[in-house]
């Protein structure tokens, strides 16, 4: 585990995939990092590739994180990602084993630790609850915890596989934290999974979909300070 990188609870993840990309990301990520500020919260932001520099340079809250890397060492290896290409771009971590580019295990436990090698966190998608128990033994920074069947469809994880799939992290390794993924899409999602013991959650979405994804991150981002807050007594 890549142990010189920090980020604390609660934290959203916004992951613009293909939707968005180039001046508009950049305008989108300039206001969520205002956002950011402005409640106090970590967040991370999955752009393209080739928008990773100018996201880094114009933002100063946010973790940019690439959306996927491969294993490769420098040398051959055309049309794949590098790792160190990664880095040198400025993202402070990357997103792995998402439902729509899955890993083998072994293949993801060779990449989290090409990962650690160069200094970038890892936050890593898992579909069922043993499959999260499974990641959780490769060491990640973070986990995102998203039934597939759920993911673009509006519809949040049951409270139940909330509940197990953080208590089957903190079995392992209490360290890492867990992300609630798949379905949100308005802040009384957020608010349900955050009440169930979710230490963060993330939209795509909901946020990228949405006929102004500035105000549409701000409610998101309102809710889950204000419920956090409510729990947690502040």
């Amino acid at each position: 585990m890549y142990r010189n990188y920090h980020i604390r609870p609660p934290f959203f993840e916004i992951g613009p995939k293909c939707y968005m990309w180039g001046e508009r990301m950049l305008r989108l990520a300039m206001a969520i990092d205002r956002i950011a500020c402005k409640y106090d919260l970590d967040v991370i932001v999955t752009p393209q590739y080739t928008d990773i520099r100018a996201l880094v340079e114009h933002t100063q809250r946010i973790h940019i994180y690439a959306q996927h890397m491969d294993s490769l060492r420098p040398g051959r290896g055309i049309g794949a990602v590098l790792p160190e290409a990664v880095k040198s771009a400025g993202a402070v971590g990357v997103m792995l084993n998402h439902a729509e580019r899955k890993l083998s295990m072994e293949a993801l436990r060779t990449t989290i630790r090409r990962a650690d090698e160069v200094g970038l966190a890892t936050i890593v998608c898992a579909d069922s609850v043993e499959e999260v128990r499974r990641v959780a033994e490769l060491e990640p920074n973070l986990i995102v915890a998203e039934p597939t069947d759920r993911i673009g469809t509006g519809v949040a994880s049951d409270l139940r596989y909330v509940r197990e799939t953080i208590e089957a992290v903190q079995s392992i390794h209490p360290e890492i934290m867990v992300l609630q993924g798949a379905g949100i899409s308005c802040p009384q999602d957020v608010e349900k999974v955050i009440r169930a013991g979710a230490q963060a959650t993330g939209c795509t979405s909901g946020v990228m979909r949405a006929a102004d994804p500035e105000a549409a991150a701000e409610e998101l981002l309102h809710a889950l300070r204000k419920t956090w807050d409510e729990v947690m007594g502040a």
